[in-house]
């Protein structure tokens, strides 16, 4: 009788898994992109959000009638 050893294939998320966990750098590499990218999608959201909750309550949205630029 013999027997198999049966490899399961685990499909892309495994293969995926193995790829990021078989070695220490490319962990670590992945970990400080991902923060990086992280960090970057979520202060874009929060400025977007912001400026959507904001709009004519800014600084750079007051008009200032009547005033007459300064002559250089």
């Amino acid at each position: 009788m013999e027997t198999t050893v049966r490899k399961s294939s685990g499909g892309v998320l495994e293969g995926f898994y193995r790829f990021i966990m078989r070695r220490n750098s490319v962990y670590v590499t992945f970990v400080i992109a991902g923060a990086f990218l992280g960090e970057r999608a979520v202060d874009y959201g929060v400025h977007k959000l912001w400026e959507k909750n904001n709009v004519g309550k800014r600084y750079e949205d007051i008009s200032v009638l009547g005033q007459r630029p300064v002559d250089e």
